[in-house]
């Protein structure tokens, strides 16, 4: 899981692209939990919580930029 600081320290185009990985990951993880082969169900939530993380920053960002 990624630190605020390092994602803080990413550019916008970063951001982005570690959301669709990120949302990548999250469509695998489905399917393994729903064919029986999830074995880590806490990366789930740290997937959830890393995205609404990044979500975050970007949404501070263009807040910060309308000033």
């Amino acid at each position: 899981m990624a630190k605020i600081k390092d994602l803080r320290a990413k550019t916008d185009d970063q951001l982005n692209e570690q959301i669709v990985a990120l949302k990548k990951e999250s469509m695998n993880l489905r399917f393994q939990q729903v064919g029986g082969q999830l074995t880590n169900t806490d990366r789930m939530r740290q997937v959830k919580r890393e995205v609404a993380q990044i979500k975050t920053i970007l949404a501070e960002r263009s807040v910060g930029s309308k000033e």
